[in-house]
């Protein structure tokens, strides 16, 4: 097989599924499973992909002006350094931006705590015939707020089914979710807080805070496995993507979107209009 031609011996759907059974403890965050190429074949076929995925956007885009209330949420949840950004700029970016939403969820405001906290999420929920981004997510109230004890144990622990409850009724009304679990191994999330301490260009992603979140490393990958066991469900499962290889993690994402929107039997919007005649005006002004 050469080069040119390697593709996916198994897909991600199947090899990065989060199924009954997965664990955190001892994964690879450096594998590249279902994948047996290096970088250089990994960048050829997400640009190949690519141009799919950007077909496929425009078609989705059309159905959502047409009349259409279907949708699309990738949720993007990882570690500091896990390379979610790079998801949005590398995978989204070969997408015509007018049809992708992109939410980045930090620090609750004033405001928001003042509400549910699906609260802030509803509102950020894809419109018809867009990709819906989130960096960051719903997850953080099962994540962050477990680690630090920002709530009690029996209101977080409650949120579980909540949240399943909360995307089967997103699902039924026409979005699909696609959760994407960036993973990676705390050396090489040292390697790339370095860095950035190492480079001018990068020191306004650096955040000293980061260093101590990753004291608690232990506690997050036990509410990760957490959120695995409750919320990897048959209509909205979760893919753990090994975040070790940015470029690994970045084609596993854009082939899980692809996927998703070829699944989705996707077409064009037929004219409401006479297309004949319209032809024959157009012809008219020629004479």
């Amino acid at each position: 097989m050469g080069k040119k031609d390697r593709r996916w011996d198994k897909p991600p759907t199947e090899t990065l599924r989060v199924r009954e059974g997965f664990t955190v403890d001892g994964f690879d965050c450096a594998s590249t499973p279902g994948f047996p190429g290096d970088e250089d074949d990994g960048e050829r076929f997400m640009e190949d992909r690519g141009e799919t995925l950007s077909d496929l956007q425009e078609q989705l885009f059309a159905e959502g002006r047409s009349g259409g209330t279907r949708s699309v949420l990738l949720v993007l949840q990882g570690m500091d350094t896990s390379g979610k950004g790079g998801i949005v700029r590398h995978v989204l970016g070969m997408v015509d931006p007018q049809g992708v939403q992109h939410t980045s969820f930090g620090v609750p405001t004033a405001e928001e705590r003042s509400h549910h906290y699906l609260w802030r999420i509803e509102r950020a929920l894809p419109s018809a015939g867009k990709i819906g981004v989130f960096d960051r997510s719903h997850y953080e109230d099962v994540l962050v707020v477990r680690v630090h004890n920002l709530v009690a144990a029996d209101v977080w622990g409650a949120r579980y089914d909540e949240i399943n409850a909360w995307e089967q009724r997103r699902i039924d009304e026409g979005t699909r979710i696609i959760k994407c679990a960036l993973m990676v191994s705390p050396e090489r999330q040292l390697e790339r807080l370095a860095e950035r301490l190492d480079r001018p260009d990068k020191h306004w992603k650096y955040n000293p805070g980061d260093l101590d979140e990753r004291a608690h490393w232990d506690a997050y990958m036990q509410a990760y496995q957490a959120v695995f066991d409750r919320c990897s469900t048959e209509s909205a499962p979760w893919y753990a993507i090994p975040a070790d290889n940015k470029w690994f993690a970045r084609l596993a994402v854009s082939e899980l979107l692809a996927t998703t929107l070829e699944d989705m039997n996707l077409t064009w919007p037929a004219a409401d209009f006479d297309v004949d005649a319209e032809k024959a005006r157009i012809a008219a002004l020629h004479d």
